[in-house]
């Protein structure tokens, strides 16, 4: 069997925003938010609509909307992309789902609480292991909660799953492992089938239940954030080349300068640019410095 990438916008809405995949949401959001805990009962998908064919570079994340059945909202984001400012990013999409929960002539009072569930594709938070993070509204000094409970911030960084399937045990390891492996797997591993909800999920994300247009679609998906990546490496490696070839004249002409030093007390200004290829200038300030 090949299972379509849910990290990919259009398999994810798929697979866990359609009209059959309540199931599979409260399953998954009980498993990243609530540690496998039956804390979600029921909710409501809000936003079901595929998204366009092709979007652009800001639209490579993965979002799905769902009312929880105590009120409380869900963004669900996944950011398969590590682009510069993807944490505003982030706080943006949670600010603005709170701010626009009310309708015209509503009191704050009407405010339900937001969870923004983030899973990453790369390191967000490098000086941090955990694997999963989260966030809240504390006082500082005495690390007091806000006293509205407004929102949280909860991440997932999948680099750091390293657990093979042999090693699955909780809810939690289950679904982070369907959404980091599921793209590579030809067979479902037991450690996982057992789950209904995960059975379903990899029913859903077979791609032999597809048709050939979607299967275009989403190999055009594919292909564009894998050149995306591969410009976002690209450009990396070459401001770290261009770093590096900074520091290293920076050197040479610490070096150069510290030579130069040396002969200030015995050759003249010219005859030192000459030989250590600095400008008379250069010479001069270094001389009027050392004086």
């Amino acid at each position: 069997m090949i299972f379509i990438n849910p990290k990919t916008d259009y398999a994810f809405k798929k697979i866990f925003g359609s009209s059959e995949s309540k199931d599979i949401l409260i399953s998954f959001l009980n498993a990243l938010i609530y540690e496998g805990n039956p804390t979600i009962q029921d909710l409501e998908i809000i936003n079901q609509n595929l998204p366009r064919q092709l979007e652009s570079l800001k639209d490579t994340y993965l979002d799905v909307t769902a009312k929880l059945d105590d009120g409380t909202l869900v963004i669900i984001e996944i950011l398969v992309l590590n682009v510069q400012y993807s944490g505003n990013r982030v706080l943006y999409n949670a600010a603005t789902t709170y701010a626009f929960q009310l309708q015209r002539g509503e009191g704050y009072r009407m405010l339900k609480p937001l969870i923004a569930l983030t899973i990453t594709d790369f390191e967000m938070f490098r000086n941090s292991p955990n694997l999963i993070s989260r966030f809240v509204y504390k006082e500082v000094k005495s690390n007091l909660n806000y006293p509205e409970d407004a929102m949280k911030l909860v991440f997932i960084e999948l680099p750091k799953f390293h657990k093979q399937a042999s090693q699955l045990e909780t809810l939690t390891d289950k679904w982070i492992y369907f959404m980091k492996y599921a793209r590579i797997l030809s067979e479902v591993p037991e450690t996982i089938d057992s789950v209904p909800e995960i059975h379903k999920a990899f029913d859903l994300a077979n791609q032999a239940r597809l048709s050939r247009e979607e299967v275009e679609v989403l190999e055009r998906r594919e292909q564009f954030i894998h050149d995306q990546q591969g410009a976002i490496i690209k450009a990396f490696e070459e401001a770290r080349q261009a770093g590096i070839q900074e520091a290293r004249e920076e050197r040479k002409r610490e070096e150069t300068l510290a030579i130069a030093r040396q002969l200030l007390s015995q050759l003249d200004n010219a005859t030192i640019a000459q030989v250590t290829g600095l400008s008379v200038e250069d010479v001069q300030n270094l001389r009027s410095t050392n004086s």
